[in-house]
């Protein structure tokens, strides 16, 4: 197991602007001495400070930083070290107008923004690398700089001349001829066979948008070059000095980019995490809480070791729809469930609140009011003192044996495909389903991509995996033949990599065979409209029936055992269609599910079919409603466990083995207690 940095603890740190104070020292010499008191060990530099770094071209200032730097050293703070590529200066968008982006209607943005800049020009990779050069011969052997923070949270695309020729080149190495392309891309439909590359232009709204070929592969390319933009950033930072990892910081579920692709390029991954707590009326934080742990579980999953939580506020921030703060001790439960979930650090956007800018409001540990006997102050400092006894957490892994498979590249297709149902297919919100009902009952689970090794899971999930890329189908069946059991759901293996239709029996690719079914006919629903599952041949306790919503299919069995069936109440519909089965492949089995099924079946399901197999959750208990747990396993063999819970009422969780209160060594036998919105961290007594 390795730490994420060569700075073996917790980092408790935060987003870090001195650029915008520096005619005021008095703050400067301040913010060191309340970051001590607050226990921060680690801040974010740099990220947003070109202008003060390069005023001119070719101007490069450093001594600013380098005090500062130094400062935090000396007063045992560290350094995430930014490169300042996501909001270029004034005087660079001026001079060299081909570093402005180009929007899809073909109009070329104005300076100002930020992540405004085109990833293709060689004119911004060159100023981009110039002043990462410069920041790496100053800084990569400063003993304060522990990581480097690539750019920040990038997103957005280009479609400038740039780009458009870029984008023909990436389609001339992937395809070959264009005979190939309009293979590729179905383009005899509509009479849109392209005769010349020039002829090929991304996707617009005052052009083509209905090549669907055409639109994955420009998101294809859009990722493929943030990725090669990445890389001539670090380029240089490696250079100086390979020992310093690097990372960039995602959002989460953004679907922009393909991050799965960004992260090979990356030493750890690290996100932003923003939730809109506290928008329930009574006070139950758990529809919120879950997706989030979800993303850190994809995160983990990414590269398959700890990430880090970047950025998260301590109290609110200013650009939701309501901007509500965490309430009393929240940000503790938040910070704890980071951690149970694999960070190996709690970072805030941000230290101080800017006195100007579209972020001033934004939370932060330092109000305007520059005072430390604010509420937001205490909690970040308490707990900064509990992240200070966990050093045997950083670099602690996970052990999970069932994945739940979420590929990026089927969500763009299925979002684009135009049909069965374009008021929302939800495959992100079905994977969520899965997903929560693990949650729920205290199972780990990494969240993989179609690239990913299945081999050592007991259990693989496959929720509307509506494309089928490269030989993930036959993985997938190799993987049950071998002995692994898999769920498939409805509207699985229906395209290709290149969005077409498989033609013949679907779920394609061997998935249908591998099922033991036949897809008949889709049946989506209206908001409002349901259908109901009758579970006709339960393999362990399930309900009698649950619901179904959304977006169900005919299928008729071809070998699969019926294990439940439509109870439609349509006199014009025969009684028997099957939604539910079971197929033994090999040494394997195969489920289907071909509704859209409630909350309720997953958690009858899914954790009953886990203990089947053998997996078990992180504490064998029954967690009242409300209450999530996860499990780590520290550097010195240490089982980490945590217990949260997200809800405004006591609860109290019954223990099958005596616990410890890691922070206070206080000993459960049998109960444990949690307060409102509490969460613990707890070894074997």
């Amino acid at each position: 197991m390795q730490t994420a940095t060569p700075y073996p603890h917790i980092l408790h740190g935060c987003d870090y602007n001195p650029e915008q104070w520096l005619d005021r020292p008095d703050i400067l010499s301040q913010d060191i001495l309340q970051m001590q008191q607050a226990s921060i060990n680690c801040v974010s530099l740099g990220i947003f400070a070109w202008a003060a770094l390069e005023p001119a071209e070719g101007d490069y200032r450093l001594d600013w930083l380098a005090e500062i730097i130094d400062a935090l050293y000396a007063n045992g703070i560290r350094t995430v070290l930014a490169t300042p590529s996501g909001a270029r200066p004034l005087w660079l968008a001026a001079k060299y107008p081909e570093v402005r982006r180009v929007r899809a209607d073909r109009v070329r943005e104005l300076p100002g923004g930020r992540h405004n800049h085109c990833y293709t020009s060689l004119v911004y990779r060159e100023k981009v690398r110039a002043v990462n050069t410069k920041l790496a011969e100053r800084f990569a052997h400063h003993p304060a700089v522990i990581l480097w923070h690539v750019s920040n949270e990038i997103q957005g695309e280009c479609h400038c001349a740039l780009c458009q020729a870029a984008f023909r080149d990436w389609l001339k190495a992937r395809y070959g001829s264009l005979d190939a392309l309009n293979a590729a891309w179905w383009t005899a439909f509509w009479s849109h066979t392209y005769t010349d590359w020039e002829q090929i232009e991304s996707p617009s709204p005052i052009g083509e948008t209905g090549i669907h070929g055409l639109n994955l592969d420009w998101k294809r390319f859009c990722s493929a070059q943030m990725r090669s933009f990445l890389e001539n950033e670090i380029a240089p930072l490696k250079a100086e000095n390979p020992l310093i990892p690097v990372t960039t910081n995602f959002m989460q579920f953004y679907d922009g980019i393909g991050y799965h692709e960004l992260a090979k390029s990356l030493d750890i991954v690290s996100w932003d995490c923003y939730p809109a707590w506290h928008s329930s009326a009574d006070g139950d934080e758990s529809e919120q809480a879950y997706p989030a742990d979800a993303y850190s579980d994809l995160c983990r999953s990414m590269l398959g070791k700890p990430f880090l939580l970047m950025e998260n506020t301590p109290s609110h921030t200013n650009w939701q729809t309501v901007c509500r703060p965490k309430t009393w001790g929240f940000h503790r439960l938040t910070a704890i469930s980071a951690l149970a979930h694999g960070a190996d650090s709690i970072q805030y956007f941000q230290w101080r609140q800017s006195r100007g800018g579209c972020e001033k409001l934004h939370g932060a540990v330092m109000t305007h009011a520059n005072r430390t006997d604010t509420r937001v102050f205490q909690e970040v400092s308490d707990l900064g003192r509990t992240l200070q006894k966990l050093d045997a957490l950083c670099g602690a892994r996970t052990n999970a044996r069932i994945a739940i498979l979420y590929d990026t590249e089927s969500h763009w297709a299925v979002n684009d495909a135009q049909g069965p149902r374009n008021d929302g297919i939800g495959d992100t919100e079905l994977m969520l389903r899965f997903y929560k009902a693990y949650w729920k009952t205290g199972y780990a689970v990494d969240i993989v991509d179609a690239e990913a090794d299945y081999s050592g899971y007991h259990l693989l999930c496959v929720p509307m995996l509506y494309m089928l890329r490269g030989d993930t189908a036959k993985r997938i069946c190799d993987y049950a033949r071998s002995g692994g059991t898999v769920v498939l759901t409805m509207h699985t293996g229906i395209a290709d990599e290149h969005d077409l239709c498989f033609t013949g029996d679907t779920p394609g690719g061997g998935l249908a065979g591998l099922a033991g079914i036949r897809f008949l006919e889709s049946d989506p629903l209206y908001d409002g409209q349901h259908e109901t599952m009758h579970i006709v041949k339960a393999p362990f306790p399930l309900a009698e029936s649950y619901r179904l919503e959304k977006l169900c299919e005919r299928i008729a069995p071809a070998g699969a055992e019926v294990l439940g069936v439509y109870d439609t109440g349509n006199p014009c519909m025969p009684d028997d269609l099957p939604c539910l089965t079971r197929h033994a492949c090999g040494r394997g089995t195969a489920y289907y599910l071909a509704g859209f099924a409630e909350d309720r079946f997953f958690s009858d399901f899914l954790p009953e079919l886990a203990e089947r197999l053998g997996v078990h959750p992180v504490l064998d208990t029954t967690f009242p409603h409300g209450v999530s747990a996860a499990a780590r396993q520290g550097r010195d063999g240490t089982e980490f466990l945590f217990v949260m819970n997200w809800t405004r009422e006591q609860k109290s969780v019954t223990l099958p083995y005596a616990l410890k209160d890691y922070e206070t060594g206080k000993i459960y036998q049998s109960k444990l207690p949690l307060s409102p919105y509490g969460a613990k961290i707890l070894v074997r007594a």
